[in-house]
């Protein structure tokens, strides 16, 4: 079959005009980790035609992956997660450049942020979360990403925009990433629980024990289907607009969308957030007790 990029991208007219359309093939957007949320915009996003990408993930598909993640079939557990990805975007649009990384990302992140001003995070690794952070502002990128939650959200962090380890309160300010430790995860974890509890509906709608179990590091984290593919494409919506220059109104608190209402949830003003928040920390507290 002939593959002609303007064919493939031909029902997009109409959402976006041929300059824009343009402009997509010529951009470039690092995602970093292509599992669940990452792996899910990096699937839109491939189908909406952006052309150029850098994309990382260091693990392999499990068995329990399958549950959620696009690029996640019985037939490639055991491979890693990042090929398989790429092999599945330029079956998609076979002009499509991708840079593949592993491991080796954490070095060539000051390189990759200045190549990809709209950087997608995907991971769940505070530490190396981090030195995206850092590094993004460094290089003047945008960084598009999600909180741990129940519910879909997302976040956009511009360059002058302060970084989730500042505007959160975790115990990592002074250090070097590589030297945080497992108890500064732990509090940088908490840090983002107790943002989720108090400004989103979250609590209602998981079951607490679990969440608790989660949240002391005694299981692994829960992922449903629909929550996480929407916040994927929350993701991807977010790096088109940044993309196309259009201002999306979503800032560095980010929002969640509650499909069980629906309505979209946005953070709390600042006196409601302090009177509520001695409550939401010994929420946490029990829970985290297993009380």
């Amino acid at each position: 079959m002939s593959f002609d990029y303007w064919s493939f991208t031909t029902r997009n007219v109409g959402f976006i005009d041929p300059r824009e359309q343009q402009l997509l093939r010529d951009a470039c957007v690092f995602v970093c980790g292509v599992g669940g949320m990452g792996g899910s915009a990096f699937m839109a996003l491939a189908r909406a035609g952006v052309g150029h990408f850098v994309i990382a993930d260091i693990d392999r598909f499990e068995v329990s992956n399958l549950n959620r993640q696009v690029f996640a079939f019985a037939d490639e557990v055991g491979r890693e997660k990042a090929e398989v990805a790429a092999e599945a975007a330029r079956r998609i649009n076979p002009t499509i450049a991708i840079d593949v990384l592993g491991a080796n990302w954490t070095d060539e992140l000051p390189a990759i942020a200045r190549r990809c001003p709209v950087i997608v995070n995907g991971m769940d690794d505070i530490a190396a979360g981090i030195h995206l952070y850092r590094t993004a502002r460094d290089a003047d990128a945008t960084v598009i990403d999600a909180y741990m939650s129940p519910l879909p959200s997302v976040v956009v962090v511009r360059p002058d925009d302060p970084r989730p380890e500042q505007r959160l309160g975790f115990p990592t300010l002074a250090k070097d990433w590589r030297e945080i430790s497992e108890d500064d995860r732990r509090k940088a974890m908490l840090a983002e629980i107790e943002h989720v509890m108090l400004h989103s509906s979250s609590r209602n709608h998981v079951d607490l024990a679990i969440a608790g179990e989660v949240a002391a590091g005694r299981r692994s984290r829960m992922s449903l289907a629909p929550m996480v593919i929407t916040t994927g494409m929350l993701m991807a919506y977010e790096a088109i607009a940044l993309i196309l220059g259009n201002r999306s109104g979503t800032d560095c608190r980010g929002w969640f969308f509650n499909p069980y209402r629906p309505a979209v949830e946005t953070p709390r003003n600042p006196l409601m957030a302090a009177m509520l928040r001695p409550l939401v920390r010994r929420a946490i507290a029990k829970l985290t007790s297993g009380q």
